[in-house]
């Protein structure tokens, strides 16, 4: 008994565990949110929405992506006093951001605003100006967190987020039925609450703000061109699609409301990802620091091989009920598309059988402090992504063509990130089944209990 309790508190206060659970959780509620979203609003409401969120997350990406990666790699194994200036240059680079973000906007909609007006993206450049200051601070605070690795606090975080903003759709959708704008200014809301949590907690670095050295912005804003470039081009393997199908005469908000739906799988598979990801980088990145290459080839072969050999009975189930699952997520109203969605959603699983490798494979790559390798194969992937979308969209008005480039996008990537790994440190790909395998021969033999 006494070891079962050990056992359990192990696990409750382990990083990959609460990293997960946090994942796990803040996709739960996103899933929630998704299918009452899809049976409250219309299906151009519906694709309008998702439209401001694509474009409202791909600008956050510009955003947090600049500072979030260079943060955690020049704070792992540092001390408390000496991680204080990069916090303030964390700090004084979002808030210059969100200023230079909002006035941009702002200055389009007052110079174009009957372009503005009669687009499918009037909603974003409406409330984003909005938006990026509610959702600055909490922000912040997940990139300060994840440099301490503090993954239960970054779980309360992001639920006071998401949780608040179903509990709204929940009674929006039994009473109020307020429609879209409504839903925007809850999704606005729900993340300022967020922020007011970080602030009052003081998991943002506000405090330290004035604090930065211009030495430390330039260093973090040099890396993080690298980094951030990398996020937007991943941004763009899915967001690409959003944006393309958005704009073509003949698909708009519609096309983007079915499509979104097959699409959501690939969050079913980012839960796992950002788990593991999240606690490899820091590990990876202070072995790297250290020079320790054969604790950094450890951990690397064993987060690929563990999450890559999970994947493969989860996708398999996903492939097998991908017909109910699609009907679950969109509603009866998108059963008269029910068979392409479907057919979208099994080549969704495709991409999701190639997809833990080719992401360990960037985080492999910025831990090894070369950003810029892995730019350039994300943005090869982003271009190839962007020309294949317009063919499948303009040529063969197809969304299961979208899909399949994006397949092929990952398969690039995938044979990119290698190449270039290899370049550093020799990669040896039977090691991650040597190594996935070994974790749960490990497991099974109840080793964990010693």
């Amino acid at each position: 008994m006494k070891a079962l309790i050990k056992l359990f508190k192990k696990i409750l206060y382990e990083r990959n565990f609460l990293s997960f659970v946090g994942n796990l959780g803040f996709s739960f509620f996103g899933f929630i949110s998704f299918i009452i979203l899809t049976r409250t609003l219309s299906k151009e409401d519906f694709g309008l929405f998702t439209i401001f969120l694509t474009a409202s997350a791909f600008i956050d990406l510009f955003r947090f992506g600049l500072t979030r990666t260079a943060l955690v790699r020049f704070t792992s194994g540092v001390k408390d006093k000496d991680s204080i200036p990069w916090l303030g240059a964390n700090s004084i680079i979002g808030l210059a951001l969100a200023i230079i973000i909002s006035l941009v906007l702002l200055l389009i909609v007052l110079l174009f605003p009957n372009a503005i007006a009669s687009s499918d993206f009037r909603y974003f450049f409406y409330f984003y100006p909005i938006l990026v200051f509610t959702n600055l601070f909490w922000n912040n605070g997940l990139s300060v967190l994840q440099s301490w690795q503090a993954f239960g606090r970054i779980f309360i975080v992001r639920m006071a987020n998401v949780v608040s903003f179903v509990l709204f759709l929940i009674v929006d959708l039994i009473w109020l039925d307020w429609g879209l704008i409504a839903i925007i200014w809850a999704n606005i809301g729900s993340n300022l609450l967020a922020s007011i949590i970080t602030l009052y907690f003081g998991w943002d670095g506000t405090r330290f703000t004035f604090k930065y050295e211009k030495e430390k912005v330039l260093q973090m804003l040099h890396y993080g061109k690298y980094s951030m470039g990398t996020m937007l081009g991943s941004s763009l393997l899915k967001s690409a699609d959003t944006f393309l199908i958005g704009l073509a005469p003949f698909l708009g908000a519609v096309g983007v409301a079915k499509y979104v739906i097959p699409l959501k799988l690939t969050e079913l598979l980012e839960i796992p990802l950002r788990s593991f990801m999240a606690t490899a980088f820091p590990k990876m990145a202070k072995f790297s620091l250290n020079n320790e290459l054969g604790k950094w080839k450890e951990t690397f072969y064993s987060y690929g091989g563990v999450i890559s050999l999970l994947f493969i009975p989860f996708i398999i189930s996903l492939f097998i009920f991908a017909e109910p699952i699609v009907l679950l997520l969109g509603g009866e109203q998108y059963r008269d598309s029910l068979g392409e969605l479907t057919l979208i959603f099994r080549v969704f699983t495709i991409y999701g059988l190639i997809l833990p490798l080719d992401r360990i494979s960037g985080v492999a790559l910025d831990s090894l402090n070369a950003p810029k390798s892995n730019l350039i194969k994300v943005v090869f992937m982003a271009s190839v992504n962007i020309v294949g979308d317009l063919v499948a969209i303009y040529v063969f008005d197809s969304l299961f063509y979208v899909a399949l480039v994006t397949v092929l996008n990952t398969i690039i990537g995938l044979i990119m990130g290698y190449y270039y790994l290899n370049k550093i440190v020799k990669i040896d790909f039977m090691q991650f089944v040597v190594m996935g395998n070994k974790f749960f021969v490990d497991l099974i033999n109840r080793r964990v209990l010693k």
